[in-house]
Formats: structure tokens, sequence, C-alpha cells
């Protein structure tokens, strides 16, 4: 990166310095103890609670049947009991989770008043700001709209059942069916939840609603037979050594016999009521045109940013973000000959000139690019990190289901080693965002989310709570260290030569300073769809921040709070500080709230020192 541009950054953050204070265990009123009785505590392990944590956190998961299977928590018989159900979509449900988080919170606050060894304390501030976003969302949850294209009920259940429910062996496949009986119930539920909604005026947007109707109606047009929820199990049945062919055919059969009986009726209901909702639309996108819907958008920054910064300040530090980066990304568009046009008309003008013949289908090519710049991205990070993952991490596109509205994401390997981490790639088209290849694969893949998330759950010494991310410290941490390994990238050269990627990279960040602006305008400022996209981004992407509040602040801020952690150690340590070192200390701790990762930094630079 220039020197002008590290000192832009250093002026940023030293504006945002002062607001980056996380809501830590201790800001949610977790009674505090004196520094020198904390330090004399600080190696006393505590075995009640090793014991107690342990406990607490396997009930946790058991609330979340779905959580038990994604993570394989348990073994043997109650693990397999736990892959035979689905989480009830009720308030009660809801209501037993915050019962469970005040119980935690409460005995939480008595362990860490007492002694507790570093690690054991760790543990503790995270579950607890856990516990205590559980607890202050709860209020919330019905302004999260139950059926939005994103991760909505009528997505989220075949989604799980499809990608994530295993069919390792025959008694996956009847664990399989034990489930699917339950998708129809599931999403009556749903229906109820949302008609409940509806009726205290908590509905989606005309354009959310309309997204998702056309999920459902996608999804009922096929014949049983040809039903997704038919078909993925007929194609991952078909490897089984211990499945015979007579009971492979009737497993198929019971499950076309499910779909067409309960789930479809189901799916006709929900598109009922859809239809019915719909006269009571409008185009008006923010949560704060909702009933509480201000105190709603409130408690979604301080969840997924983990600051008490409040929108005004959040719009600002993204205005100035977006002015740094437009005029860092004139200079090099200007060298290249793109002179006319807004930064982003300019760069699509240059995405243009490295799209891919349309025949033969370039989306093959594709994928293949971006398992090559995994790999590539590999081989560079041996230089930068101490810490490797041990599981692989492969590229595939999304979904067809999902493929209409979906972002690139990424999905954890399963521990048993039976799916690699994913990085999902959406290839609508007929044109690709080709020049933002490179830093996609960073963010998603490697070194960002597989690198974080991968090496988390291979961690050794620390519970199986915080490994498996029962427990952490929200998409601030995650979004954030993603974010900046993209910077990373930036900084360690990774683009010479290569200046159309190194736009995509630095349009990559851009688009992350938008989203401040953008995500605070749509909800604090009253925003419409059309002056969000008019900003400068994909309608698509507009409507993810218009069904998910707050959580697009998570990425800039969570990466301006990692770098600032990071110039501290610099200037703290000088020659003895170690970049993968600095790399050690935040990918060993895992996910955990932002404050708390302050104090590792704090203490591994008195421990270099």
């Amino acid at each position: 990166m220039p020197v002008s541009t590290r000192r832009a950054a250093k002026i940023t953050l030293a504006l945002v310095t002062s607001f980056l204070l996380a809501s830590s265990a201790l800001a949610q009123g977790a009674p505090s103890a004196a520094p020198a009785a904390v330090e004399a505590a600080a190696q006393q392990r505590n075995p009640a609670f090793d014991a107690w944590a342990d406990k607490f956190a396997a009930g946790w998961v058991r609330l979340s049947p779905e959580r038990a299977t994604s993570s394989q928590y348990f073994s043997g018989a109650e693990q397999q009991a736990l892959d035979r159900q689905l989480s009830p979509q009720t308030k009660a449900q809801r209501l037993k989770y915050v019962a469970m988080a005040r119980n935690g919170i409460t005995r939480l606050d008595r362990f860490l008043a007492g002694k507790l060894e570093d690690t054991q304390r760790i543990s503790a501030q995270t579950m607890r700001w856990s516990l205590a976003n559980s607890i202050a969302n709860e209020p919330f949850e019905d302004h999260a709209f139950v059926f939005s294209q994103f991760s909505g009920a009528h997505i989220s259940l075949v989604t799980f059942m499809t990608e994530t429910h295993p069919i390792r062996n025959a008694a996956d496949v009847d664990s399989y069916l034990a489930r699917l009986a339950q998708v129809g119930t599931r999403l009556d539920e749903a229906t109820a939840r949302a008609r409940s909604a509806s009726e205290r005026k908590l509905i989606p947007p005309r354009f959310i609603l309309e997204r998702a109707q056309g999920q459902v109606d996608a999804f009922l047009k096929p014949a049983p037979e040809q039903n997704v929820l038919v078909t993925s199990l007929a194609e991952r049945s078909a490897r089984l050594a211990d499945l015979t062919p007579q009971a492979r055919d009737a497993a198929i059969a019971r499950a076309t016999a499910i779909v067409a009986g309960q789930i479809l009726p189901a799916y006709q209901r929900t598109r009922g009521f859809l239809a019915a909702i719909h006269p009571k639309t409008t185009d008006a996108a923010g949560i704060d045109r909702l009933p509480n819907g201000a105190a709603a958008y409130s408690q979604a920054l301080a969840n997924f940013t983990g600051t008490k910064l409040q929108a005004a300040e959040i719009h600002q530090i993204g205005l100035r973000e977006v002015a740094r980066l437009e005029a860092q990304m004139d200079q090099h568009l200007r060298a290249l000959g793109f002179t006319e046009g807004s930064i982003e008309e300019r760069m699509r003008a240059l995405d243009k000139t490295f799209q891919l013949p349309l025949e033969p289908d370039p989306r093959p090519e594709i994928i293949k690019r971006y398992n090559a710049m995994v790999r590539d991205a590999e081989q560079r990070s041996t230089k930068l990190f101490n810490l490797m993952p041990k599981a692989p991490v492969d590229v595939r596109r999304e979904p067809p289901l999902t493929e209409g509205s979906a972002s690139a994401h990424y999905s954890l390997p399963a521990p048993d080693g039976s799916r690699p981490g994913i990085f999902w790639v959406p290839l609508r088209g007929p044109v690709f965002d080709m020049i933002r290849m490179r830093s996609l694969a960073y963010h998603e893949a490697v070194p960002g989310h597989h690198f974080q998330l991968a090496i988390q759950q291979e961690l050794q010494g620390l519970p199986k709570f915080r490994t498996m991310r029962i427990f952490g410290g929200g998409s601030a941490h995650a979004e954030g260290w993603a974010l900046y390994t993209e910077r990373l990238a930036v900084e360690e050269g990774w683009y010479e030569g290569d200046v159309p990627g190194l736009l995509g990279a630095l349009g990559s960040e851009l688009f992350r300073a938008r989203r401040l602006v953008v995500d605070t305008g749509l909800h604090s400022k009253g925003w419409t769809r059309q002056q969000a996209i008019d900003y400068g981004l994909k309608p698509s992407e507009v409507e993810r921040y218009i069904v998910w509040p707050g959580q697009a602040n998570a990425y800039m801020l969570g990466m301006l709070r990692i770098l600032e952690l990071r110039d501290k150690a610099k200037a703290e340590l000088g020659p003895k500080f170690s970049l993968p070192g600095f790399h050690d200390v935040v990918l060993r701790s895992g996910s955990v709230p932002m404050d708390v990762l302050g104090k590792l930094i704090d203490e591994w630079i008195a421990s270099q020192k």
C-alpha cells in the first residue's frame, strides 16, 4: 500500500479510536475485580467453572438440533437422536433461550468475581457477551422478517436438509426421513409467527415480500419426485455402501410421499399468507419505519459491531472511508486510461474488458480460477502465518435455489473430516465480477474465513464450546478479520504487477465503506431502496441490508479495530513486533468480543517486551 494511503488510514483510525469501545462482559454489567486481584488469580484454574461451562454449553446446543448436527457436537445415541429433530419455529422455543441465558449470566457473574485462569476468564467473558446479546436481541426478533429471500424459514429448512444434514450411511437416511416429516410443521409454525408479527405491523417491504413469494413459487413448481428435497436424497444416497438398492428406493419413495402429502401443502399455506399480506406492504425500506424500529436498529448495531457507536457516527466514518478510497482508486483508474465517469462506472468499464465469452458456459472456468487463487494464497500465506488450518477448502457454485439472491459466503468443514471448508460463489451472470475475484477469494477462503474458522475448530487447549463457536465475539470479529486479510494482501504486495486486481481489492474495501453509509442511511435516515442503489451498490446487496439491519457495518468497523490494535503493537514493540506473532494472537484466541481481543493484544505486547 502506498505511503499516502497508510497515512490516510492512520488519520481515519485516529478519528474512530474513541468510538471503538466494545460492549464487553464488564460493560454488560459483570462485576469487575481490582487489577491486583485479577493478576493474582490469573493462573488459578477453577475446575468448577470448567464443569459448569461444558454442561451449560451442551444444554445450549441441545436447544438447536440443527447446530448439533452441523457441529456434530455430541456422539453416539445422543447425536443420533438430535440428528432426527428440527427446532420448533415458535416463540416458546425462543423464550427457552432467554431463560437459559439469564440463568447463565447469573452463574457467570459469580465466576467472574472469583478466581479464574486466563483462558477460563476469556471463555467466561465471551459466553457472557453472547448470552447478554441473546437477551437484548429477543424483543426485536420479529423485526427480522420470517420470510426473506436470504434466510427465511422457507429457504433455511430446505438448505439445511439438502446441504447440512449428513448422508454418510443408512442411519443418516433414516434420520433424514424423520426430519423431513417435520418440515411441514416447522413451516406452518413459521407462518403462524409471521402472521402474529404482521398483526403488530411488522411486515417486510413489498419488494422483499415479492422475492420470498418468487422462491416459494419456484419450490412449488416441480412435481414431488423432482423436488430438491427428494433429488438431493436420491443423489447423496447413491454412494452409500450399507444401503441396499431396495432400501434406497423405499427411502426415495417415502421422501416423495412426505413432500407431496405434507411439505407442498405447507408451502401452499405459506404462499396464501404471503399473498394475503401483500396489499399491506409498501416500498418503505428501513427498520425505523416499524414499531420500535429505532430501538431495534440500535440493538442491531451493538450486536453486530461490538461497539457503542450510534448510527450517525457510523455514517460519518463511512463517508470518510469512501472519500479516501475513491481518491486512491481514481489515481489508478486514470493511469489505466479510464478517466471519464464515476468510480463505479469506470470500474464496470474496466471489468468489462476481463469478461469471458458466454459460450461455452464460463462458470466452470471461473470456479477453476477461484480454486487456483486459493491455492496461490495458501502458498503466499506461509510467510505471514505460523498457524495454518489442517482442513482443506474447496470452491463451489451456489446452489440454484438460493443463487438468485445469495452473496458469496463460507461454510465450515465438518469436524469429522467428511466435508471440507467451502467457499460458495453465486454465478448468476451473464456479467461476472472478474477483477474482484482475488479479494473475494482472500476474504472468504484464504487467509480469511477459512483460516479463522477452520483453525478455531482445530485448536487444542480451548473448551469445545469455543472451538465450535457456540459462543463467540460476533460478526465484528469474524468479518473484521476477513476484511483485514483483504487489506493485508494489498499491504504485502500480492497485487504487484496486477493493477486491475489491486483496483478490485480497493473496490472491495470501498464496497464495505459504502455499506456503512447505506446501512445507516436506510435504517436511520429514511433512505429508499433506490437511493442506496444510486450510491453504488447492487440491488441484491441493498436488499440484504434491508432484511439484515446492522450486519453490514461489522466488516469495516471490525477491520479498523484490528488495524488499530496492530498499529498499537507495532508502535510499542518496534523491532520486536512480529506480524505472524500478531496473527497468532488473533487466531489462537478464536472468536472473542472485540474488547477481549484488545486485552489479549495488550497482554501479548507486555509479554514481548
